[in-house]
Parts: structure tokens; sequence; C-alpha cells
């Protein structure tokens, strides 16, 4: 098993988007953890070779704990499209092109599910957390949110397809909402959730 968390900790988030960066340091902030980006410490991003959110989560991480010494965290996550048979899935940030483009997998995933000729634009989001240490050891923590496509993208808050999902239950994309609902509702946050009552000590 990987270690323990608590107040006081640094772990290096194993990933070069600022955004999935920014959201982690916001979620560990009330914990007392700190989190360092791996772009911060110049590591290189290990390539994706997994079959699932879980895997690819796990080499992330356990790359970044290799190279750091350090407690690494790394998600691995996107979107998943009912009428699409799950995709892009694993590949979400590849349906922008080399260049990851949001604009462009968005308009993508709008394309092909309008070619699908489908009336369900059921979506959901997956998160993958893995939390490794530098001894070799890694959990793996999973949470999914459920909502519908919608299309044009609205709103420019959030990140990746956030604009065109929106969340059973609200009106809003993610791409509208404000931050801090955002977080209390994603599927990062439901693994995240999982991750800190299975390894957060609190010592106070």
């Amino acid at each position: 098993m990987a270690g323990e968390l608590k107040r006081g900790d640094r772990i290096v988030v194993a990933s070069h988007n600022e955004g999935k960066v920014r959201e982690f340091a916001e979620l560990f902030a009330p914990f007392g953890i700190a989190c360092l980006s791996a772009a911060s410490l110049e590591l290189s991003e290990p390539e994706e070779t997994g079959k699932s959110f879980a895997e690819n989560a796990k080499l992330k991480a356990e790359a970044a704990a290799t190279a750091s010494g350090m407690l690494a965290l790394a998600d691995d996550s996107g979107l998943e499209v009912a009428a699409l048979q799950g995709a892009p899935g694993i590949h979400a940030a590849r349906w922008g092109g080399p260049t990851r483009d949001f604009g462009l997998a968005m308009a993508r995933v709008n394309r092909e599910f309008q070619a699908s000729g489908a009336a369900d634009a059921r979506a959901n989001f997956t998160c993958a957390l893995a939390l490794a240490s530098p001894d070799g050891t890694a959990q793996v923590f999973e949470g999914r949110v459920f909502g519908t496509l919608i299309w044009p993208p609205r709103g420019g808050r959030g990140f990746g397809y956030d604009p065109i999902f929106v969340p059973d239950g609200y009106n809003e994309t993610f791409g509208e909402m404000e931050p801090a609902l955002k977080n209390r509702l994603s599927h990062r946050m439901r693994a995240f959730e999982q991750l800190m009552r299975t390894t957060y000590v609190d010592d106070e």
C-alpha cells in the first residue's frame, strides 16, 4: 500500500495540466497538504500505455514517485459517451489532436454523436486517482459523475470537456458552474473522497 497522508505533507501531482493541478491544490488545502506539479519539478510525462483509467493513473503516479522520491498523485480521467460505446474514454485528450485542443475534441464528440444517430445523449466523467510511494507501492480510487451532453459548448470555466457536460440535477454545464460547486460534484471529488477516507491520518 502507498503511504499515509497527513497534515504538512507535500506531494507531487503527476500532471502538466495546470487546471488539474490547481483543482488538486484546492482539494488538498483544507487538509494542510501542499501540491507540487510535475512540471515545476521538470518531470517527464510517461507514455500512457494502460488499457484503463486505473492503469494509466497508476503508471503516471509510480513514474513521478520514483523520479521525485516523494509521494505522488496521478489522475487519469475522461468523458465516456454512451452512444459512442464509452468513447473517447481513455483517449479523451488525444481527440484534441497533437496539441490536445479541447475545442477540437468537443467538436469531434459532437460530430460523432450526431453521426451515430442516437437520441440518447447520456455521458459520464470517470476519474481514477493513484497514490504512489517511492518504494513502488500504489493504490487506485475511482469516481464517476453522470449527466448529459449539450451543444454548443457553454461556459469558460473548468477545462477539458466541461463546457459540453451538464451533470444530473443541474442546468449549468461544468464550464458554467462556480468552481466550488463543480468540485463538490465532480468525478474527481468522488475519487478524492475515497482516497482521503483510506489514506489520510488526522493527527491533531
